[in-house]
């Protein structure tokens, strides 16, 4: 492995830590309105992708998994077990880790001035009235870490930034 791709890896780790320290005021806020916990896996979608150094963190993390285990079958997160849980939590993707956080991005408006939108789980805010109210300081705020992890990608493999589907890393497809 070059001194680069492993300082990314190291970067990604880092940054994993740090989202995890960042979020978990946003999610102690929710309170016991809060639906995320193991077995909750609305939100595990098939066909995730993540940069590839996030994947790469991954096969390094979990060789076993991805060689010698299956895929869940198609329709749901090709890591999640039998009961709807990840098996490979501790070192879950930047898109994971934010899952069920109110969320906030600014994108381009009628008149191309930016328009803040949020969103959340449906399970986290079922009467779909508090994601408004919320302070801007209560949603996690949707680019930042992702430009991290463009940085990141760019030090492992300068002038790409390729993405895979977390079913792609497994040996067997399933």
């Amino acid at each position: 492995m070059s001194p680069d791709r492993a300082r990314a890896l190291d970067y990604v780790d880092k940054l994993h830590q740090l989202v995890d320290q960042l979020s978990a005021p946003l999610e102690v806020a929710q309170g016991p309105a809060r639906q995320c916990r193991r077995g909750c896996a609305g939100c595990c979608v098939d066909g995730l992708s993540v940069f590839e150094v996030e994947a790469a963190l991954l096969l390094a993390r979990h060789p076993a998994l991805f060689t010698a285990g299956a895929p869940h079958p198609r329709g749901a997160c090709a890591l999640l077990d039998a009961d709807g849980a990840c098996r490979a939590y501790a070192d879950r993707p930047y898109v994971c880790r934010t899952q069920g956080l109110p969320l906030r991005w600014a994108e381009a408006g009628p008149a191309g001035a930016p328009v803040e939108r949020r969103d959340v789980c449906a399970l986290n805010d079922p009467g779909g009235d508090h994601l408004v109210a919320l302070p801007a300081a209560a949603c996690w705020a949707i680019g930042p870490v992702e430009q991290r992890l463009a940085a990141a990608q760019a030090l492992a493999t300068p002038g790409e930034a390729p993405r895979v589907t977390l079913r792609s890393l497994f040996s067997t497809q399933g």
